[in-house]
């Protein structure tokens, strides 16, 4: 995986897989997501709680959402949410280790950091699936399934929140070094 990573860290190869990540992300919060909440009474869909949720939660949502809603959950949104955990984790992942390459550091454990949004999109795909089933079985679903797609939705936002917060921390180094001012990393 670390060599697919090394070979892969070409600048404009990187921006176009940024560019059309954001482009995903952007129809998913400018028409899809929006499209479902339509009938959800301002209710969040499940992909946007990061926190995570309960079966009361869940019952009320696609409850509220009834079965237009529900379809246009399924239907709309998730197969827009099933090509950006692919983009999300690979784009992420070289951007990261694009900007460890520009700091000297690609060779040090810090590249294990870069392995994270892999890690968000896997567990982003997991999510989905869950959702499917339980849009799928409504109302017959258990509570099992809930708890293990809400572990998966707090799994991915976690591994998310560290990774901006990593890729965050690795931008302001690689400013200050682009200032002159160099810092001391552990390899």
């Amino acid at each position: 995986m670390r060599k697919l990573i090394e070979k892969n860290l070409n600048g404009k190869k990187i921006l176009i897989l940024f560019v059309l990540t954001s482009i995903i992300y952007t129809i998913m919060l400018a028409v899809s997501i929006p499209k479902v909440m339509s009938y959800s009474n301002g209710m969040k869909i499940l992909d946007m709680i990061p926190s995570g949720y309960d079966i009361t939660y869940v019952n009320s949502l696609l409850n509220m959402l009834g079965e237009k809603g529900r379809s246009v959950y399924l239907f709309n949104q998730i197969p827009i949410d099933m090509f950006y955990p692919f983009f999300f984790g690979i784009t992420y992942s070289f951007i990261f280790a694009y900007f460890l390459k520009k700091i000297n550091r690609l060779e040090s454990k810090l590249v294990y950091f870069s392995f994270l949004p892999l890690f968000a999109g896997f567990f982003d795909y997991m999510e989905n699936i869950g959702i499917i089933i339980l849009l799928n079985n409504y109302p017959n679903y258990s509570e099992l399934m809930v708890k293990t797609t809400n572990a998966f939705s707090i799994l991915k936002s976690s591994f998310t929140t560290i990774f901006f917060i990593s890729l965050i921390l690795l931008l302001v180094v690689f400013g200050i070094n682009k200032l002159g001012l160099k810092i001391k990393m552990n390899k």
